[in-house]
């Protein structure tokens, strides 16, 4: 199952990238891996995955002590403050960032383990009152905010766009999250290095990557539906 899915996930990748005019190695795609066991992402790093991508904390430090240390860990999920000590050296990029305070503590946590820790804003494009995320008009004031930070390095931005059985409908959502991406790269941020559109899932990735993703994230597409349960 696993080896078919991923050839269906690349195809549909190069697929959605030759209608755009781009080229293949312009879009990442990140294997979110949450709530699978590790038998599976076994499976999936025989098959070349190296990037997985989860949404617990707990989860991140439990396979990265049993899985190979190549591995590229990206922290999806939102993350509470009290949580970042555990994973700021682990992962090799934090997806959610939303709030000062959280920056604030990422940075002092990256300080104490020296390192560097790499960040995306996560942005509400859509205004949902059930996502986290900063709206769009927050953006460019709060990464000069966190310009100061010497631990941080600004990639990019991210966004999960409301799911919806037809995945055009968010084609809008992707459009503007695509411009405020080339707003915040003009800025040239001082500890920025802003390279990274995080946008697209199962659902819609192909739309996403239309509409200018440099990243997805695909979990059901590549895994199979989630369990739960665990």
């Amino acid at each position: 199952m696993l080896r078919d899915n991923l050839l269906r996930t690349e195809e549909k990748i190069q697929a959605a990238c030759e209608r755009a005019g781009r080229n293949r190695d312009e879009v990442t795609l990140v294997s979110v891996s949450k709530t699978k066991p590790i038998k599976m992402l076994r499976e999936a790093y025989d098959l070349g995955v190296r990037i997985f991508g989860e949404n617990k904390v707990q989860e991140i430090r439990e396979k990265y002590e049993l899985l190979p240390k190549d591995i590229e860990w990206h922290m999806i999920g939102h993350l509470q403050t009290n949580k970042v000590k555990y994973i700021v050296d682990k992962v090799k990029l934090i997806h959610s960032v939303d709030s000062l305070k959280l920056a604030e503590t990422i940075e002092k946590e990256a300080e104490k383990h020296g390192c560097t820790a790499d960040i995306l804003l996560e942005v509400n494009v859509a205004e949902e009152n059930s996502k986290f995320g900063l709206k769009t008009a927050e953006v460019i004031p709060f990464a000069e905010k966190i310009a100061q930070f010497s631990h941080i390095n600004l990639r990019g931005l991210m966004t999960i766009a409301p799911f919806v059985e037809n995945p055009e409908k968010n084609r809008t959502i992707f459009a503007d999250l695509h411009k405020l991406y080339v707003d915040i790269k003009e800025k040239n941020i001082d500890n920025g290095n802003v390279s990274i559109l995080s946008m697209g899932m199962t659902n819609d990735y192909e739309v996403a990557i239309e509409e200018g993703a440099t990243m997805v994230r695909i979990g059901t597409g590549i895994f199979g539906a989630r369990d739960y349960s665990v």
